[in-house]
């Protein structure tokens, strides 16, 4: 029997949920001896474009080679699965597709001319079928090591889809939003992290994204009577899923509601 062939590719990211199946330590050792891994830059070995039967890919599509290359990685997976923030809603780059774009790269190239990029960064979906999403900045080792598991066995992988309150319930943290001791995106934010920040003492900072039909008009409202003005309120939205639909839609209607003042 043909062993199980992987790839790992790295778009526009930072490499963080690339590291996240480097952290498997020993499970990871134990996964190389029932996979081929034939791509991994991060790791060693290099080969883009040979088949798989899984491409793990991270990064957002953000210019006109990484549209070829995620079209050539679909070609040759069979099954592609979408890992981190920026592969799932694009991440922190697709903040610039609500600003101009060419006034930056002038501002700051003395050669713009030269710089590769599409009008609007986006997330791999928007270009190629993705058979699964894996949200999180960064992705955590369980969530790889259960979609690798998955893939294998041949099962319908889990998808978390509740939100990160029901976390915090289940492990006895104290709400925040309750507290008021910091401001908290958690009613709207897909569980999976573990309530990391709550654990701290911290609010959540949505970086796994929206959860499935959230609230976010109740959660802005709640924010803004806390004290937030409605342009604080539209960057919790406007952060690091900025480009998610849920996020993107609730961050413009409380820059509509700005009216310049930012109160």
């Amino acid at each position: 029997m043909p062993r199980f062939r992987l790839a790992v590719h790295k778009f526009s990211s930072c490499d963080g949920c690339q590291l996240a199946l480097l952290n498997l330590g020993d499970a990871l050792l134990e996964l190389a001896e029932l996979v081929d891994i034939v791509h991994f830059a991060e790791a060693g070995p290099v080969n883009e474009d040979a088949p798989v039967d899984l491409a793990l890919v991270e990064g957002s599509v953000s210019t006109a080679h990484d549209v070829e290359r995620i079209r050539r990685i679909r070609d040759s997976a069979r099954v592609l699965v979408a890992i981190g923030a920026c592969a799932t809603a694009g991440g922190l780059q697709s903040l610039r597709n609500r600003a101009d774009g060419a006034a930056w790269l002038s501002g700051i190239y003395d050669a713009p001319q030269h710089i590769d990029f599409v009008a609007q960064v986006a997330p791999v979906s928007a270009h190629v079928k993705v058979d699964l999403e894996l949200w999180g900045c960064p992705v955590n080792k369980q969530q790889v090591l259960a979609a690798l598991k998955d893939v294998m066995l041949g099962v319908a992988p889990r998808r978390p889809t509740a939100s990160l309150c029901l976390e915090c319930k289940r492990l006895g943290r104290v709400c925040t939003l309750v507290t008021g001791s910091d401001v908290c995106m958690g009613p709207v934010t897909r569980a999976g992290c573990g309530a990391l920040c709550q654990g701290r003492g911290r609010g959540c900072y949505a970086c796994f994204g929206p959860a499935e039909g959230v609230n976010t008009e109740a959660l802005g409202r709640r924010l803004h009577a806390g004290g937030l003005t409605t342009d604080d309120v539209a960057r919790r939205f406007h952060f690091i899923n900025a480009n998610a639909p849920a996020f993107a839609a609730a961050g413009d209607a409380w820059r509509r509601r700005d009216g310049g003042d930012g109160t």
